[in-house]
């Protein structure tokens, strides 16, 4: 079944709340390796997100997630705010007009969205940064759809592959942003930006899965 505008909406609200649940936890990975804000700063951001979204309930899918990217850079400070920002503005540009997205029209924006944030943040997997659950997320949702499952069956994989990825994050050297300052001490921590990235695949995992259910 298509996604749809409503879809799209459930599913930023699902990833408000997800975000909101896990406040704490973000904030303290955070701490350990940056500025212990990424929980408060993400959940601020998202909580704008959610005043936002009736402004464009009767826009396209593209508008949807321009303006929640554009809302998230001005509202969500620190290296996150572009990150995110830019990945959701990169989405929406990939579906610009369309009010319904097919399976891989979904991977098509998720792919616009990984190359918004390393083109931003000049990050490549392996080093400690948000693309290492993103990367892996797209690669298992590609191999799932090929493999002939549904949408929220694909994202539950990709959603699985993307807290593995996070987890992976754990041994790794941090080579960008702040966590970079500590050298060899960023080592044996999760990447905060890696694991709120996997919030976000699981939010949408949830909302499609959810979709398919009561199709």
């Amino acid at each position: 079944m298509p996604v749809t505008v409503e879809h799209v909406t459930h599913f930023l609200t699902a990833a408000a709340a997800i975000i909101h649940e896990h406040r704490d936890e973000l904030t303290a990975l955070d701490a350990a390796i940056g500025d212990a804000d990424h929980g408060a700063n993400l959940d601020r951001g998202f909580s704008a997100v959610l005043n936002r979204l009736p402004t464009v309930a009767d826009k396209d899918i593209g508008t949807v997630l321009k303006t929640t990217g554009m809302t998230i850079v001005s509202t969500v400070g620190g290296a996150s705010g572009p990150l995110y920002g830019t990945a959701f503005v990169r989405a929406g540009m990939a579906l610009a007009d369309r009010h319904e997205m097919s399976d891989e029209d979904v991977v098509l924006a998720l792919e616009a969205a990984l190359e918004g944030i390393i083109a931003r943040g000049k990050a490549q997997r392996g080093e400690k940064t948000m693309v290492d659950a993103l990367a892996p997320a797209i690669e298992a949702l590609r191999t799932a759809l090929a493999e002939g499952r549904s949408l929220g069956r694909a994202l539950q994989q990709a959603a699985a592959a993307a807290e593995a990825g996070a987890k992976a994050t754990i041994p790794m050297l941090a080579m960008k942003g702040r966590a970079s300052y500590l050298g060899e001490r960023s080592i044996g921590h999760q990447d905060p930006g890696a694991t709120s990235t996997a919030y976000l695949l699981r939010a949408l995992a949830m909302t499609c899965s959810r979709n398919e259910e009561v199709a």
